[in-house]
């Protein structure tokens, strides 16, 4: 079982994500366990007052090292992972999530808040900083909760079709093909766009090789970063 602990300022961010679909199931069958720690409990002020002015002044408030340091020393052992998020750090993958789902049993996300944390628990506590993506949020609830879904999906038994982890998005550098449902239910609209003739013959072999080609070409129109690094890939495994 991998178990997940949320720090973060605000627990009714986190509580709601898990109370449906799959991830529910994955915690009533004991294959992951959500902790949520309220940070603000761990302030020995007694307004529970958690951040402070950045040193050298500065727009925006940072979470204390004296508060975040107390919360991480009572929920870390030699087992846990510990995981902060931030703007500045390099792009979660999917490999990463693969790596993560099956090498540890403690994940422990730190959820920032305001212009983030002090830099000294970032040096002292955490083993590894992610970004979700080129862009600001107002706090890092969400992206604890994108990389704690990412993760879980790839731990045994959590999907229910263990082939539903096969030809994803990212899987050799492509993006993965589009798909499509057998019933429109006659929308004029979406009947008049006719799917692929070889989805529905049959040919299995062409299905995938049409599959393929659609996948580059998403993946070179969407993504032309990673169509170029399929390409150098490519190049190395023809050598």
């Amino acid at each position: 079982m991998l178990k997940f602990t949320f720090l973060t300022l605000f627990p009714n961010l986190i509580t709601g994500y898990f109370e449906d679909s799959i991830l529910k199931r994955a915690i009533s069958r004991n294959l992951i366990c959500i902790e949520i720690i309220n940070i603000r409990d761990f302030s020995n002020n007694k307004y529970k007052k958690v951040d402070d002015f950045q040193v050298g002044g500065g727009a925006g408030l940072v979470l204390c090292a004296d508060v975040l340091s107390h919360v991480l020393q009572s929920v870390i052992t030699k087992n846990s992972h510990v995981i902060y998020v931030t703007p500045v750090a390099k792009l979660f993958t999917q490999n990463d999530a693969k790596r993560l789902a099956r090498s540890f049993s403690h994940i422990v996300f730190i959820c920032g808040r305001y212009e983030g944390i002090d830099e000294r628990i970032i040096e002292e506590y955490v083993d590894e900083v992610f970004c979700i993506g080129d862009f600001i949020l107002t706090g890092g609830e969400l992206p604890a909760l994108c990389l704690c879904d990412s993760i879980s999906r790839n731990i045994d038994s959590v999907l229910g079709n263990v082939e539903s982890l096969c030809g994803e998005s990212f899987e050799n550098y492509i993006l993965e093909a589009p798909v499509f449902t057998k019933q429109t239910n006659k929308i004029e609209k979406i009947s008049n766009l006719k799917l692929p003739s070889e989805y529905s013959k049959g040919n299995h072999s062409k299905i995938k090789a049409l599959k393929y080609d659609l996948s580059l070409c998403k993946t070179k129109y969407f993504r032309p970063d990673i169509y170029r690094e399929y390409q150098i890939q490519r190049g190395k495994n023809a050598k």
